[in-house]
């Protein structure tokens, strides 16, 4: 009898072993739902950027969640404020794969923040795709599970100061940076076309994250002589340095990164913002896609959430339609392992809001392609440049 019980045991743990679903090893999901985390700087002033990119994720859920859910399942978003603070990034990814248990990551907060948190996502295994902050560091090497969409800092200010170097020939140039990882990516690119092109650079400063004052920095700048200016602040900060430069009557050719291309800070700058020179691999609302995209968006979020649109809602829009793209295509049990597969196969991917996204085997880095805008401080927004 101990014999047959304990033959009847084994086979019935093996059965069970067999037919058990997926979620068993993979967790995240039900047999209704999908979770997804996200971790984003939603308070101070970085929560333009996390709140806008968390609105981007949102419209793409809501509109899978509408057609029907990935292949029957709905998206369920678990979002957490890390409040730009790297050592809250860490505790929210971490709450969101342990206590949460969601299936898959986005997002990411901030360029700092997503470089520490790195450790932990690729311990978890955990697909991932970041779209906020594309820094190097976080597809070189390839990480098996994390896949970034857009373009590195390095290669937009290349960009940017190449084609401001071009418009502005012997012109004298100045630069300001922030002192952490953004701000020496900033400077790398910045480095590499003073190298190539013998760039006149006159003045050349940092200043500590959280600075708030530039009247000392921009006095500097200004008695350098230089005629061409790159910006390397975020937000408030390129806000604060164009307002110093508007109080110091001057206003040399100036180029920021996309970061501060956002409207808000158009509308904090006034008339000293006319003109600012700015490089994106999104497109600008003021285009055809644009528009489109936020009628889109309008009945897909709340009127709060639709006031905080900016360009970083684009980003977290398409990184989360390629996301879901690649989950959907796992069918009716997804798992870890396929949706990394599915994601390293995307190909073309159209989102509607920046050139088609590709992935491929060991690469997991967008690459997108990039464009020059110019601020248009009457309507508040940004325009190709021809």
């Amino acid at each position: 009898m101990i014999k047959h019980l304990a033959a009847a045991s084994l086979l019935l743990t093996t059965a069970c072993l067999a037919t058990g679903p997926a979620t068993a090893a993979d967790p995240g999901i039900t047999d209704s739902e999908i979770l997804i985390g996200d971790v984003e700087p939603l308070t101070g002033p970085p929560a333009l950027l996390g709140v806008a990119a968390s609105i981007g994720h949102k419209i793409a859920i809501a509109e899978a969640n509408a057609a029907g859910g990935i292949n029957g399942r709905k998206i369920k978003y678990v979002l957490e404020d890390d409040g730009y603070v790297t050592a809250r990034t860490i505790q929210g990814v971490k709450k969101a794969i342990d206590v949460d248990k969601v299936f898959a990551m986005l997002g990411i907060s901030g360029s700092g923040q997503s470089i520490a948190v790195m450790p932990v996502l690729e311990k978890s295994g955990i697909p991932t795709v970041i779209d906020v902050a594309p820094v190097k560091f976080l597809w070189e090497p390839a990480r098996k599970n994390v896949f970034v969409v857009g373009q590195s800092y390095e290669e937009g200010i290349i960009h940017l100061v190449d084609f401001l170097a071009d418009k502005n020939p012997g012109k004298k140039w100045g630069l300001i940076t922030q002192d952490d990882d953004y701000g020496i990516t900033v400077r790398d690119g910045f480095d590499s076309v003073v190298k190539a092109k013998k760039l006149n650079v006159v003045y050349s400063g940092n200043y500590k994250k959280g600075q708030q004052d530039f009247s000392s920095d921009m006095l500097q700048l200004k008695d350098a002589g230089a005629e061409v200016f790159l910006a390397g602040g975020i937000i408030a900060e390129n806000i604060a340095m164009t307002k110093e430069l508007e109080k110091l009557n001057i206003k040399p050719v100036t180029g920021i990164f996309w970061p501060g291309r956002i409207e808000p800070v158009l509308k904090l700058m006034g008339p000293a913002g006319d003109g600012i020179y700015a490089v994106d691999y999104v497109e600008p609302f003021a285009g055809a896609a644009g528009k489109a995209f936020l009628e889109k968006a309008k009945p897909l979020v709340s009127e709060a959430e639709f006031k905080g649109i900016n360009r970083y809602t684009m980003t977290g829009y398409a990184a989360a339609k390629v996301l879901i793209a690649a989950i959907e295509r796992c069918g009716k049990q997804p798992t870890w392992a396929c949706t990394i597969s599915e994601l390293e196969k995307t190909k073309n991917v159209e989102t509607g809001v920046m050139a088609p996204i590709s992935f491929g085997p060991g690469v997991r880095f967008s690459n997108q392609k990039l464009q020059i805008m110019q601020a248009d401080a009457a309507t508040l927004s940004f325009k190709p440049v021809n």
